[in-house]
């Protein structure tokens, strides 16, 4: 019995060693994960995500790219520029609170994939979020303006449709909107509606004025 309890007391510290190795390790491998400025998804764990949600249902894909980044930038610093991503980065995790995932691409911009039952919603969802993206962003006691161009598309094939090609198409939503600075969905699979520098111009379910939407 002496020599069990010897053993295990010897053992103690080199468990524990193993335990906060362990956690460590956990951790790096959880960074390693993330983009280090925003703590998104990085562009291979948010693929994996993304693409068994497309498989599961009905889901949104949805493509962000902040207006006048350079110029936020050549104004106010990086500094700002990165507080803008960073805010930008919370704001998008908070407001699509569902099964979802969420990475930045690079640069100013982002993308995201999420469980949405109707095209309706998607458009609601849209409404609401350019106008929190649009908010500005306190830096150092200034606010700090900056816009967002969204482009979307919704889905309900179960990954009949490849995530590259949702994507892509969303992209393509995203820079028809990119001119007046509101949002989009690409036609096809969902009611056609955009806003121009935030201010609704359509409402769901209803066609958007032309030269609006791709």
């Amino acid at each position: 019995m002496s020599e069990l309890l010897t053993a295990a007391a010897a053992a103690g510290p080199l468990a524990a060693g193993w335990s906060v190795h362990s956690l460590w390790l956990r951790r790096r491998i959880e960074a390693a994960r993330r983009d280090p400025l925003t703590g998104l998804l990085t562009r291979e764990i948010f693929g994996r995500r993304a693409r068994k949600l497309v498989r599961g249902g009905a889901v949104a894909v949805v493509v962000i790219d902040l207006d006048r980044f350079k110029q936020l930038n050549d104004s106010y610093g990086h500094a700002a520029g990165d507080a803008v991503l960073q805010t930008t980065g919370r704001r998008l995790i908070e407001s699509l609170r569902r099964p979802g995932a969420v990475a930045r691409l690079g640069g100013d911009e982002f993308v995201a994939v999420f469980r949405c039952p109707t095209p309706s919603d998607l458009s609601w969802t849209l409404f609401d979020l350019h106008e929190l993206l649009c908010t500005p962003v306190d830096f150092d006691g200034c606010p700090v303006r900056v816009g967002a161009s969204l482009g979307a598309i919704w889905d309900d094939k179960r990954g009949a449709v490849d995530l590259s090609a949702l994507m892509r198409r969303a992209d393509e939503a995203m820079y028809e909107a990119k001119p007046t600075g509101g949002w989009c969905i690409a036609d096809g699979l969902a009611p056609v509606m955009t806003t121009t520098n935030g201010r609704r111009t359509g409402r769901p379910g209803a066609a958007s004025p032309a030269g609006g939407t791709r």
